[in-house]
C-alpha cells in the first residue's frame, strides 16, 4: 500500500522534470537561437549566452553560428580577357548576421554554402574575364627578377592598374552586395590559386624549359669568356715567369763565364805552359779515342807535347 501511494508522486515529479527539461535551453556564447512554434518564428533572435526558458513540446530552439565561417569552391576554368584559360580557386569567410532572415531564406548552413557558391563563383568568372591574366598574377607594377618572369606573359604589357589584390577586392564587393538577402555578411574573398590549363601549362613549360636553356646556355658563354680571360693571363703570366727565369739564367750563366774565363786567365797567368799542357790533354781526351784517326805532319802545334815525350 505504501509504494503504490508514492507512484502517482514519482510519475508527477518526473513529468515535472520533463516539462522543465524542454523549458529551459542554454545558449553558448558562439550561438544565437532563433525560436520558433510550429514552424513560424517567434519573436527576435536571442544572442545572450546564458539559461532561457521556452513553451516546452510547442517551441523548438533554432541555433546559429556567431563566428566567421569558412567557404572554399572548387576550381573553376575561366578565361581571362587576353583570352588566356586558367583555374581559379577561391575561398571566403562569412557569417551569420541576421538569423531570423537566415533561418527565413536558406534554413542551415549547407544551404547557404550551396548560394555562396553560385554568388562567389558568378563574381570571380565577372571580374576574371574583365582583367589580363598579368593583373591577376602580380600585386603591383615593380620590375620582375630573373625567378619570376611568366613566359606566358609578354614582355611589353604596361603598368600593373588593379593587380590581384583590387581585383579580390573587386569579388568581395560584387558578391556582398548579393548576400544580405540571406542575412549573411561576407567578411572575405582571396583568390587561393591560379593555374593553367592542362593544354596551355604544357605550351609554358616548354617555352619555361626552352627559358631555361636560353639563360644556362648565356651562363655557359659567360663562363667560356671567362676561363678564356684567365687562360690568357695564365698564358701571359707564365711567358713573363719564363722570359724572367730565362734572362736570370744568362744573367747566372755570365757571371759563370766571366768568372771562368777569369779564372782561366788567372791560371794562365800564373803557369802558361802548364796550362797550356792542361788544355792540350783535355782537349787530346775530348777529341781522340780508338776510332779517331788524325792526319797531322810532324811540326804541328797540336803534336808538339806527343813528339816531347820520352819513353821510359
Amino acid at each position: 500500500m505504501k509504494i503504490e501511494r508514492w507512484i502517482p508522486i514519482i510519475v508527477v515529479v518526473i513529468l515535472g522534470l520533463i516539462v522543465v527539461g524542454g523549458s529551459l535551453y542554454t545558449i553558448d556564447q558562439t550561438q544565437q537561437v532563433v525560436i520558433t512554434q510550429f514552424g513560424e518564428p517567434i519573436g527576435d533572435p536571442i544572442s545572450e549566452p546564458g539559461l532561457h526558458v521556452k513553451i516546452p513540446f510547442i517551441q523548438k530552439v533554432n541555433s546559429f553560428e556567431k563566428r566567421i565561417l569558412a567557404w572554399d569552391g572548387l576550381p573553376t576554368q575561366v578565361p581571362t580577357k587576353d583570352k588566356r584559360y586558367i583555374w581559379v580557386d577561391t575561398t571566403a569567410r562569412w557569417r551569420i548576421v541576421d538569423p531570423l532572415k537566415f533561418l527565413q531564406t536558406v534554413g542551415g548552413e549547407r544551404t547557404a554554402l550551396g548560394r555562396l557558391d553560385d554568388i562567389i563563383d558568378s563574381a570571380t568568372r565577372n571580374q576574371i574575364t574583365n582583367h589580363l591574366l598579368y593583373e591577376l598574377v602580380r600585386d603591383s607594377g615593380r620590375e620582375f627578377v630573373e625567378t619570376e618572369v611568366s613566359l606566358e606573359i609578354e614582355e611589353e604589357l604596361g603598368v600593373v592598374q588593379y593587380g590581384r589584390e583590387k581585383i579580390s577586392r573587386g569579388i568581395l564587393e560584387e558578391a556582398a552586395l548579393l548576400v544580405p538577402q540571406f542575412g549573411i555578411e561576407l567578411v572575405d574573398v582571396r583568390i587561393k590559386r591560379l593555374n593553367y590549363v592542362e593544354r596551355v601549362r604544357e605550351g609554358v613549360y616548354a617555352r619555361m624549359i626552352a627559358e631555361r636553356e636560353r639563360v644556362a646556355e648565356e651562363y655557359r658563354s659567360e663562363g667560356e669568356g671567362v676561363r678564356a680571360e684567365i687562360e690568357g693571363r695564365r698564358a701571359k703570366e707564365l711567358q713573363r715567369i719564363t722570359s724572367e727565369a730565362y734572362r736570370t739564367a744568362q744573367e747566372i750563366k755570365g757571371k759563370a763565364d766571366a768568372e771562368a774565363t777569369k779564372i782561366y786567365a788567372d791560371a794562365y797567368n800564373k803557369g802558361p805552359e802548364f796550362y797550356s799542357f792542361l788544355r792540350t790533354l783535355e782537349i787530346y781526351e775530348d777529341t781522340m779515342d780508338e776510332n779517331t784517326w788524325l792526319i797531322m805532319t810532324s811540326d804541328s802545334d797540336f803534336y808538339k807535347y806527343l813528339k816531347t815525350l820520352s819513353p821510359e
